[in-house]
């Protein structure tokens, strides 16, 4: 049995950091009604929206496509400008905000996918899913399944995506509620019959997972940003219908009524934890569940980080975190581009 030494409960953060966590943990709070509603148009006031913009910033230019304008569900995609001519992945990013707040259009999510356009190098293409309470389970995870299969519809790729952009090395990145989507995304991706389109990897950031039980990380940081047991309370009975257990698989996803996991040929996931979040024990026994199941499965730990630490560029953290995905990413698509040349490799030699 693992075991481990509890991180310590503090944060070795900037002022400026902790004064700005404060601020956002607090206009959640201010939003948040005692209904279970969210008052959106108080929202706007706090929020910094950043626009698309076609001229290159810091090496990456973005633009927005509609998807669905229906219900208006629509995605920014992330270019960088100094790999024209090369072959490049796509991430394919979820964000977080408990399924409740934020968007890609958001500040600190246009500068985390700004670094990895840059960084990995790839088309990166987040996604605006519908919200809950106003939408409620499953629709945020089905509007960036359907992300998924848009784009390998080849008419929507070819008019959606730069043309060096190889969607046969996907990779799903969600931080938090984006996370718990990603999990599910990638789930049902295993069962799919894509024509073009193949998920070759998971990045699951501090995902938000949960579940009937009241965990020891739980206890004791009760009242960390973003993720005080108040906050998470608010976000699982906002996604879910009334009456919903939190050993619900979508919430407790390797708890009592997990999907049987051990059938399908689940994606190679790196599972990054932080010492300093609430969610932390529920995140390694997603971890330990994977490891249980075969399948390949990497923990990245942040000890003495808090939830959300890899949006504040200001954190060494964070340029060590975009390093690490960079090299998860490199691993895959160099294992991948092996098992293409394997056939060609064999008639050459026969």
């Amino acid at each position: 049995m693992e075991t481990e030494t509890r991180p310590r409960n503090s944060l070795s953060l900037p002022w400026r950091t902790h004064i700005y966590l404060w601020c956002l943990s607090t206009t959640t709070e201010l939003v948040s009604r005692r209904d279970g509603t969210v008052s959106r148009n108080l929202l706007k006031l706090f929020q910094v929206r950043f626009k698309s913009n076609s001229n290159s910033v810091n090496g990456v230019k973005t633009y927005d496509v509609v998807m669905d304008p229906t219900h208006n569900i629509w995605f920014r995609v992330f270019v960088p400008t100094h790999h024209i001519e090369q072959n490049l992945p796509v991430i394919l990013f979820f964000h977080g905000g408990g399924f409740v707040f934020l968007g890609p259009h958001i500040n600190i999510y246009d500068t985390l996918c700004r670094s990895f356009a840059r960084e990995a190098p790839a088309i990166v293409v987040a996604v605006d899913y519908r919200r809950a309470p106003e939408h409620r389970y499953p629709t945020q995870h089905n509007d960036c399944f359907d992300l998924l299969t848009f784009l390998d519809n080849q008419e929507n790729k070819s008019k959606s995506l730069p043309a060096n952009a190889n969607i046969s090395q996907c990779f799903l990145v969600g931080d938090s509620a984006g996370g718990n989507i990603a999990h599910h995304v990638a789930q049902r991706a295993c069962e799919f019959d894509f024509k073009r389109l193949k998920v070759i990897g998971i990045v699951l950031i501090q995902p938000f997972f949960g579940g009937e039980e009241q965990t020891d990380s739980e206890k004791e940081y009760a009242q960390t940003y973003f993720v005080s047991l108040r906050q998470c309370n608010f976000y699982w009975n906002a996604l879910m219908p009334p009456g919903y257990s939190r050993d619900h698989p979508v919430i407790n996803v390797s708890g009592p009524n997990a999907y049987d996991i051990l059938k399908i040929n689940f994606p190679a996931t790196m599972v990054v934890i932080s010492g300093i979040d609430s969610l932390r024990d529920w995140q390694k026994r997603y971890y330990q569940w994977l490891k249980r199941s075969g399948k390949k499965v990497y923990l990245v730990d942040y000890r003495n980080m808090c939830h959300g630490f890899y949006t504040f560029p200001e954190l060494p953290e964070c340029g060590k975190f975009v390093a690490e995905v960079k090299e998860f990413m490199r691993k895959l698509s160099k294992n991948m581009y092996i098992i293409y040349l394997l056939p060609v490799i064999y008639v050459f030699n026969s």
